[in-house]
This record gives structure tokens, C-alpha cells and sequence, in this order.
């Protein structure tokens, strides 16, 4: 088999996080396993209407949700402005967005609006904070699911993935540590849209990163995570985040995944290992477990995301755009794509990102 090019790994990345984001839209939050099998099934293998009464009630099979609704905005600004233009992704937000939400959960684009989107808007459109002030503490994945976006747009330019990572999640999320957790994932994804491989070698390669500057985390080892030698200085950039944690959990979950004495089965039960909860703490390893298991089988890395439970919407978009990014656009079966609302539109879309890496 043909290894994907650039282009349809990023095209793959971006695409695989809006399937993720749709195939979980009926199943969303169902943290009692036993209701969701009830309600869809013992295996969920492709989009799902929802429930009346659920998350996203109203909505059809193969819709986005709000969180796919945002990405969709962001990569719009990205393609019109050929980069990254904070200016004009918060006049969206506050054109195309706050305009259809009232502060309260159950109502705007989706169905469902999330704790940090509605700080944002109560202190944009209630409070008339600039949006240097509207982060909340939520400890979600909330801003990676679309700066996911800005990872595959800058995965050829780390230090200005950093910047823009960084600048983006604080207009919602401003805990240092959840930034720096969101920061690395985008730095991760980078480096699967440019071909490496998620597993054991990956936080090697994003350690040399940090230790060249590109990427702002501190960092006192040296070589391989070897104590600093007597009279080593702290690097001349010490960095933005304190600990370069983030960037070697990815390698720790890989070699869990490819060891054999090591298994979760079925790996769906990677929600229950590693926790149903929304908390970002809860949802990377799981999604690097899946996307470093099923590297090369999108449909299954994904259906396992969404056949866990819980915040397993949050789940599929992660581990969607990096299963996405490794097996590339050709390697997405059809039936997801076709089955995705919009495909034609929101793959052009994405092709047009993935041309201005």
C-alpha cells in the first residue's frame, strides 16, 4: 500500500475529526452502558440519530454537533485568511455564533452548548469583556477540538502551532496546565500529518523540540531523560509550561497499546480504564491508545471511541484526526464520507487547510 502524501494526511485529520464528531452525536453522554446499548445496539458502526430526549435531540444522523459546528468556523478563517487571523475567528464567534445562543446548555447550533463556550459568551455579549478576558476553568477538551485545525495548518512550523494553539484555547480556556495538555496534542497531531509514527520513538522526536526551542515547555534532563549533568543551566528558553509531561504521554500509551502483555479487550473498554468523564485528563490516553492500536484501521480506532460511552463525542474527534492523519483521506472508508452532511463541502474545505501547510 501507497503511504499517503501530505496533503491526504492532513485532509485525513481534519475530516477524521468531523466524522468522529458525527458518528457520536446520537450515542453522546450515555454514561449508563447498558441505556446505550438499549437504545442503539450492542455495536454502533455508523451515524446515529439522536434520541429526542437526548444531548442533540433534533438532529439527524450524520450532523455535526457544536463542537464540529466550531471547527467548521475556524477552518473557514483559516482558509479565507490564508493562516491563522485571531481578529476574524472572534468576529465569527461573535457574528455567526453568540447571535444563536442564550447562556444556558440545551439550545444553540448542535444542541448542546459547553461550559466553556458559555462563559465565552456571557462574558462577551452580557459582561462586554474583550476576548483577551473571556477563558473559563473548564478542564475539557474543548479547544483542542478545533484547534486541532491550527495543528494540521501549522505541522510543518512548531514554534507558530505553539503560538496560535496557545492564543486560540485562552479565548476559552485559560487553566495553564489544560493549555499545555492542549498544546501538545496539536504538537502530536503535527507530527502524524508530516508521517511519523505514533509510538514508542514520537516524544523522542517532540523532546528534541523542546530542546531546540520550538516548543515552549521546560525542561532540565538531558539526552533520553537522563539527569542534567553537574553544572548544566536550565535552556536559554526554560518555556511557557513547566513540564514537558504532556509530550511523553503519547509514547508511554503507544508501547502500552503495542504490548502484548498489556491488553484491553474490547478495546472500547479504554473509557473504562482510562475514564468515561469529559476531563482531558480522562479523554487523551484514551484516544492515544486507540489511534496508536488502530493506526491503520480508521473504522476501528473510531467505533471504539464512540462504543466506550461517556464523553465518547470528544473521544471519536481526537482519536478521528489522529487515526485520520495516519491513514490519510484514502484511508477513511467511504460510507463515512459519504454519510457525513455536507461531505463535498467540508472536504473541500479541509483539502483547501492542507494545501496552505
Amino acid at each position: 500500500m501507497t503511504a499517503p502524501s501530505l496533503h491526504q494526511r492532513a485532509t485525513g485529520a481534519i475530516m477524521g475529526a468531523l466524522i468522529g464528531d458525527a458518528l457520536a452525536l446520537g450515542p453522546h453522554w450515555y454514561y449508563d452502558l447498558e441505556a446505550l446499548r438499549r437504545d442503539y445496539g450492542d455495536w454502533i458502526d455508523n451515524y446515529t440519530t439522536p434520541k429526542p430526549d437526548r444531548y442533540h435531540g433534533g438532529l439527524q444522523a450524520g450532523q455535526l454537533s457544536q463542537a464540529g459546528y466550531i471547527l467548521v468556523m475556524l477552518l473557514q478563517s483559516l482558509s479565507d485568511q490564508h493562516g491563522y487571523d485571531e481578529n476574524d475567528f472572534c468576529r465569527r464567534l461573535d457574528e455567526q455564533l453568540f447571535p444563536l445562543l442564550d447562556g444556558t446548555p440545551m439550545q444553540g447550533p448542535g444542541g448542546y452548548t459547553s461550559q466553556s463556550i458559555r462563559e465565552a459568551w456571557h462574558k462577551r455579549t452580557r459582561l462586554g469583556l474583550p476576548w483577551q478576558q473571556t477563558g473559563g476553568h473548564a478542564d475539557t477538551t474543548e479547544a483542542i477540538e478545533r484547534t486541532l485545525a491550527l495543528a494540521v495548518r501549522y505541522a510543518r512550523q512548531p514554534e507558530k502551532l505553539a503560538a496560535t494553539v496557545s492564543s486560540n484555547t485562552t479565548l476559552t480556556q485559560i487553566d495553564e496546565t489544560i493549555v499545555s495538555q492542549t498544546v501538545a496534542f496539536a504538537a502530536v497531531l503535527a507530527q502524524l500529518v508530516q508521517g511519523h509514527s505514533l509510538d514508542a520513538e514520537l516524544s523522542g522526536k517532540l523532546m528534541q523540540l523542546v530542546k531546540s526551542g520550538a516548543l515552549p515547555f521546560h525542561a532540565v534532563t538531558s539526552g533520553n531523560l537522563q539527569p542534567p549533568r553537574a553544572g548544566d543551566l536550565d535552556p536559554p528558553c526554560a518555556g511557557r509550561f513547566a513540564s514537558p509531561d504532556a509530550l511523553l504521554t503519547p509514547s508511554y500509551i503507544a508501547m502500552a497499546a503495542n504490548d502484548p502483555d498489556i491488553r484491553i479487550e474490547p478495546a472500547w473498554k479504554v473509557s473504562i480504564v482510562y475514564g468515561m468523564p469529559c476531563a482531558i485528563y480522562h479523554q487523551l490516553p484514551a484516544a492515544y491508545y486507540l489511534a496508536a492500536r488502530f493506526h491503520d484501521n480508521f473504522e476501528a480506532a473510531v467505533l471504539h471511541a464512540v462504543n466506550g460511552g461517556g464523553q465518547n463525542q470528544a473521544r471519536a474527534i481526537l482519536t478521528g484526526a489522529l487515526v485520520g492523519a495516519q491513514v490519510g483521506i484514502t484511508g477513511i472508508p467511504r460510507k463515512f464520507l459519504d454519510g457525513l452532511e455536507n461531505t463535498l463541502e467540508l472536504q473541500a474545505l479541509a483539502a483547501s487547510v492542507a494545501e496552505q501547510i
